[in-house]
């Protein structure tokens, strides 16, 4: 599968959201999150999504990764409309096009650094591509040569993380989602982490990055608003 940013000009909206809703649903009982929002991210932009919590900035980032379907309006991610799209299709460009890191770095414990890069290929692997070389290339390119058959335990919060943006990698995704990704981190790692996404960034790679810490604008190109689910001027 041919990633999006080898065929699309570099002023393409690889993000390009109308009049997005969410709603959830308790007993009959509708709970508005998200009201209306209209987002457009271009390719190789750096963009954070910035608000309180219980401001909508998640749920935001779950219809963005393809985690969740709005209740109305429309999300076109690499150009296709994820409202319309089968479920496997969905599947695919979640695979293959996102990368996701969490603010919990989500490894898998038993798992050592390695193998919890290459996770994601078990299920999706791009045609032609030597995983195990890519996996070892990715955990030297965040500092991890020599932590390569260590286990989440026995790394540090910001290795932990640096194994996650690695993986984040690993199908060379033309988007990565980061959802608080320095929140467990003390200063120093912060910066450590946030400096690998301006490397990557320079490198033309289009980052979401949803936080809450008016130190990360120093990073991004643009910050978005949000706020009791509703975008602010940005």
């Amino acid at each position: 599968m041919a990633g999006y940013n080898e065929f699309v000009p570099d002023d393409a909206n690889v993000i390009d959201i109308s009049g997005l809703k969410k709603s959830y649903f308790l007993g009959d009982m509708e709970v508005p999150i998200l009201h209306g929002i209209d987002l457009r991210i271009k390719k190789g932009e750096f963009v954070a999504i910035m608000g309180p919590s219980g401001s909508g900035k998640s749920t935001l980032m779950n219809m963005i990764g393809c985690l969740d379907r709005p209740t109305d309006g429309k999300v076109l991610l690499m150009g296709k409309d994820t409202n319309v799209i089968s479920d496997n299709e969905l599947a695919e460009l979640r695979g293959f096009e996102i990368g996701f890191v969490f603010q919990n770095f989500n490894l898998i414990p038993r798992l050592s650094a390695y193998e919890n890069v290459m996770l994601p290929t078990y299920s999706n692997a791009k045609k032609g591509m030597d995983t195990s070389t890519r996996a070892r290339d990715l955990l030297k390119l965040v500092g991890l040569d020599d932590r390569m058959g260590h286990r989440p335990p026995e790394l540090s919060g910001g290795q932990r993380q640096r194994v996650a943006i690695a993986r984040s990698l690993i199908n060379d995704p033309s988007l990565i989602l980061a959802d608080e990704p320095t929140g467990n981190l003390d200063s120093k790692t912060s910066a450590e982490i946030m400096g690998i996404f301006s490397d990557l960034h320079k490198k033309g790679r289009t980052i979401v990055m949803i936080t809450h810490d008016p130190e990360m604008e120093q990073y991004v190109d643009r910050v978005v608003h949000i706020m009791d689910g509703y975008v602010g001027n940005n």
